[in-house]
C-alpha cells in the first residue's frame, strides 16, 4: 500500500474502508495515522476536536492484526469514529463543554460506547458541543467557536456542530452526536450530512452525563452515506435491561406506496425562502421513487410545546445545579441565569410540560395512524454567524434563541425517530427531515437509501478539505 493511497482514505466511506480493509489495500493503522495527520492540519482552521484518544493507535495496531488473520472483531472494525463530547468515553475527557465537568477523568464506557468498541471501531477524538448541549451553534469558553467546513465564517449548528464538523471535513466517515431537541438533524443537514435521530429507546443508554432536556435526548449518527448510517445504527441499537425504555419497542408495518404528510410551515413561524424551495425538491424527488407526498398542516400542539421548551432547559439546569456543588463558580454566567429562573419555577410548570409532553406523544401518534412519514424542512434559517448563537432574523422576521429550531423539537418530545437528508441544492448544504411512525427507524433507513439513488447524498466536498492549508477557506 503506497502513503498515497493512504492519504487519500479520509475520502472513503466505512463500508468502502471495510471492503479496503478486506482486501488487504489499506489497513487500520495506515488509515488512523492518516487521519490523525489530517487532523492535526485542518483543524485549526474549524475546531472540531477538543481531545484525542491517548489508545487509538494502539486499538489500530490490534485491528489491523486482526484483520491480517482474517478475523475481524465486528462490523466496525477498524473504522475512525468520533465522539461527542457530551458522551463517556474511557480514558478521555467528558466535558460537556463545561469548566464544571473539564477535570473529571473517565473510566468507564457508557453503554453506547461500550457497543461501539464491540463492533471493532476505533474512537479517534472528542468532538466540540455548546456548554451542556443546550444551543443550536457550536462554542464555550473551554474550546472556542466551532466553524463549517463548507464556509468557516459560518456555524456548523449544535449541539453536535464538532461531530458534523470532523465528518463533512474528512477527519472520519462516522460520528455519534446527541439530539435533545434536534441537535442531530440540524447539523447535517448544515453540512450536507445523513443525521439520524432514533426514536426513545432505539439505543438503549446508561451510564452517561446528566439529562437536561427530561428524555428527549438520544444518541443521533453522523455519516456522509445511507449505507454507513445503517451500519453504524444497526451497531448501536438493541435493548439493554440498564434502559428500559429500550424494552419495549413498537414496529410499524410499512405501506407501499408510502404515504407522506409535506408540511412546510409549524404556527405560522418564518422559514427561510431557499430551505423552502429545497425541502420542495426533495418531495418531488420523492414522488419519483413512487411515494404518494400531500401538503398539509401538522396535526401536532408544537405552540403550547414551544412556550415551554425555554422552561424545560431550565429546569434541567436547576436540577444539575443541585446535583454539582460547584455549578454556580464553573459554570459560564448564562447557563447559571438560566438554572436560577428554572429554580423559580413551580411545581404547576413541571406538571404543565408533563401534561403538554403526553398530548404531543398522543397526536403524534394519532397522525401516524393515517400517514408512514412526515416531511419538513429540517432548519427555518441558513447558518448564520459561527460565534453567534442563533439568528436574530428570518426571512426578514425577527426571532428568537429557537426560531432557527422550530422544527425538530417537537420530534424529540413524541420520542419518534427521524433522518436528516441533504437536499438537492447547488450552493449551501441543507437537509429535509423525514418522520416517522415508532419503531420507524428500518424504514427511514430503507428511504434514506433509495432516495440516495435519486439524489446523491454529499454530492461535494468542501473547498477547506482538498486542501492541505492549516487555515484554507478562514
Amino acid at each position: 500500500m503506497s502513503a498515497t493511497e493512504a492519504g487519500e482514505a479520509w475520502r472513503l466511506t466505512a463500508t468502502e474502508l471495510l471492503c479496503a480493509y478486506r482486501a488487504g489495500t489499506l489497513t487500520p493503522a495506515a488509515v488512523l495515522d492518516a487521519a490523525l495527520a489530517r487532523i492535526a492540519r485542518l483543524d485549526p482552521a474549524l475546531n472540531a476536536v477538543v481531545a484525542l484518544s491517548p489508545t487509538a493507535r494502539e486499538e489500530a495496531a490490534r485491528s489491523t492484526a486482526r484483520w491480517a488473520a482474517g478475523m475481524p472483531r465486528g462490523p466496525l472494525d477498524g473504522v475512525p469514529v468520533m465522539v461527542k463530547d457530551n458522551m463517556i468515553v474511557a480514558g478521555m475527557p467528558a466535558t460537556f463543554g463545561s469548566a464544571l465537568f473539564a477535570d473529571r477523568p473517565q473510566d468507564e464506557d457508557e453503554l453506547p460506547i461500550r457497543r461501539l468498541r464491540k463492533a471493532g471501531a476505533i474512537v479517534v477524538a472528542k468532538t466540540n458541543t455548546p456548554e451542556f448541549a443546550v444551543e443550536g451553534y457550536t462554542g464555550n469558553r473551554l474550546f472556542g467557536v466551532t466553524r463549517n467546513p463548507f464556509d468557516p465564517d459560518l456555524t456548523p449548528g449544535g449541539s453536535s456542530g464538532g461531530s458534523v464538523a470532523a465528518v463533512a471535513a474528512g477527519f472520519v466517515p462516522l460520528a455519534l452526536g446527541t439530539d435533545g431537541g434536534g441537535s442531530t438533524r440540524r447539523p447535517a443537514a448544515y453540512t450536507g450530512l445523513v443525521g439520524l435521530k432514533p426514536g426513545i429507546g432505539a439505543i438503549a443508554r446508561a451510564g452517561g452525563l446528566p439529562q437536561i432536556l427530561m428524555d428527549f435526548e438520544v444518541v443521533g449518527t453522523f455519516a456522509r452515506s445511507a449505507a454507513d448510517t445503517r451500519l453504524l445504527y444497526e451497531a448501536l441499537a438493541g435493548p439493554d435491561r440498564a434502559d428500559p425504555a429500550s424494552r419495549e419497542r413498537a414496529v410499524a408495518p410499512p405501506r407501499a406506496p408510502l404515504r407522506i404528510l409535506h408540511v412546510e410551515r409549524i404556527d405560522g413561524a418564518p422559514c427561510d425562502r431557499s430551505i423552502l424551495a429545497a425541502v420542495a425538491r426533495t418531495a418531488d424527488a420523492l414522488r419519483g421513487l413512487g411515494h404518494t407526498v400531500v401538503p398539509g398542516d401538522l396535526p401536532v400542539d408544537t405552540a403550547g410545546l414551544a412556550a415551554l421548551w425555554p422552561a424545560i432547559a431550565e429546569m434541567g439546569l436547576a436540577r444539575l445545579m443541585q446535583r454539582e456543588a460547584a455549578f454556580a463558580a464553573l459554570a459560564s454566567p448564562r447557563y447559571v441565569e438560566m438554572a436560577e429562573r428554572g429554580r423559580a419555577h413551580p411545581a404547576t410548570t413541571l406538571l404543565a410540560t408533563l401534561e403538554t409532553v403526553a398530548a404531543v406523544r398522543a397526536q403524534t401518534s394519532a397522525l401516524f395512524a393515517d400517514v408512514d412519514l412526515v416531511l419538513m424542512p429540517a432548519c427555518a434559517a441558513m447558518p448564520w454567524p459561527a460565534a453567534e448563537p442563533f439568528p436574530t432574523e428570518i426571512d426578514g422576521h425577527p426571532v428568537g434563541p429557537r426560531g432557527h429550531a422550530v422544527y425538530t423539537g417537537w420530534v424529540n418530545a413524541a420520542g419518534h425517530p427521524a433522518v436528516s437528508l441533504p437536499c438537492p441544492v447547488d450552493g449551501l448544504p441543507i437537509g429535509a427531515q423525514l418522520i416517522g411512525d415508532l419503531g420507524a427507524e428500518p424504514l427511514l433507513l430503507d428511504i434514506a437509501e433509495a432516495y440516495a439513488d435519486a439524489v446523491p447524498l454529499f454530492p461535494r466536498w468542501p473547498a477547506m478539505a482538498q486542501t492541505n492549508a492549516p487555515n484554507a477557506g478562514a
